[in-house]
């Protein structure tokens, strides 16, 4: 799959295409299937299928301070774009100057010029250009003046989480923060997961005899509730059962918020400076300060024991 940063890394060559548009944070069920028929219908048509996608989040440039925690960082969505068949990304960096680009110059600079579009697949309520004034009628009305095809796909997936609301990044990024990473992993259709590179900390997860990978998350990441969450370490290419732990470390009257695995029956692992993933599959406990030592060492044993179970059960 090709990844081009803005405009000018689209090769002078490039044909017509299938294009779909959208912040596409977390690549959930949702936006699965957005993606899903644009590559199907780039198949058919026999073209690429390309996914414009824009950094930093675009309410970061129109309302500064108001970035929403991020499912997924760009190349992990790349990477899942690419499972689904996708066969290019356009990050294009959102900017001031571009925030201001009318709905009509957007089709004209992106779609019509840069990206050939042949057809372009949206969900109901896609919305671009200056104040968000583009509408899916507007860009079908481009369409006919340009000669590409305008589809619409209902992305509106429900289940049983957020208690029935339509799946989104919003309500997505809601869970996660209850610390509902079972409700987040049905709409995602996989678990949560954070990255980032493993620092020193205190080491009292090594002198506790639960040694511990401080995972120092990207910028903006959701990171779910203060607690313990069952779940997997991917480290160094392997796949490795968790229990994971969130929040300040309260035993230890910490400050700072982290994120910490231990990989379950693992010994010896040597993770600083690496980059690595953390994958959250349950919630197991909320975070508490013990009596005692004793106390805080007895509960992480059987936080470990409960972790085992879980990761055993997703098997």
């Amino acid at each position: 799959m090709q990844r081009w940063r803005g405009l000018e890394d689209i090769p002078q060559d490039w044909g017509r295409s299938v294009v779909t548009i959208g912040s596409y944070d977390g690549v959930h069920r949702g936006h699965q299937l957005i993606i899903e028929h644009a590559v199907d219908r780039a198949r058919k048509l026999g073209v690429p299928a390309v996914v414009v996608t824009f950094d930093p989040h675009p309410s970061e440039v129109v309302r500064p301070g108001s970035h929403p925690p991020l499912l997924a960082p760009h190349p992990r969505r790349c990477e899942l774009m690419a499972d689904l068949g996708v066969d290019a990304v356009l990050v294009l960096p959102f900017t001031t100057e571009f925030s201001q680009l009318s709905p009509a110059d957007f089709v004209v600079k992106v779609l019509v010029d840069k990206l050939h579009a042949k057809a372009v697949v949206e969900g109901p309520n896609f919305r671009f250009g200056h104040r968000a004034a583009g509408t899916v009628d507007f860009l079908a009305e481009q369409g006919r003046v340009y000669d590409f095809e305008v589809e619409i796909v209902d992305l509106y997936v429900t289940g049983e989480a957020g208690g029935g609301k339509p799946f989104s990044s919003t309500l997505t990024r809601n869970l996660i923060a209850e610390g509902d990473v079972a409700g987040a992993r049905e709409i995602l259709g996989r678990p949560h997961r954070v990255e980032g590179v493993v620092v020193r900390g205190a080491q009292r997860g090594r002198e506790l005899g639960f040694p511990t990978a401080n995972v120092e998350t990207l910028p903006h990441t959701a990171i779910p509730a203060d607690g313990v969450y069952a779940g997997y370490l991917y480290a160094q290419g392997e796949t490795m059962p968790a229990a994971i732990s969130v929040g300040t470390n309260p035993q230890f009257e910490g400050t700072e918020r982290t994120v910490e695995a231990y990989a379950i029956d693992r010994v010896g692992l040597d993770l600083y400076g690496m980059h690595v993933a953390v994958e959250f599959l349950a919630y197991v406990r909320g975070q508490a300060k013990f009596d005692s030592l004793e106390g805080l060492l007895e509960q992480m044993g059987a936080d470990v024991e409960r972790c085992r179970e879980i990761v055993a059960a997703d098997a």
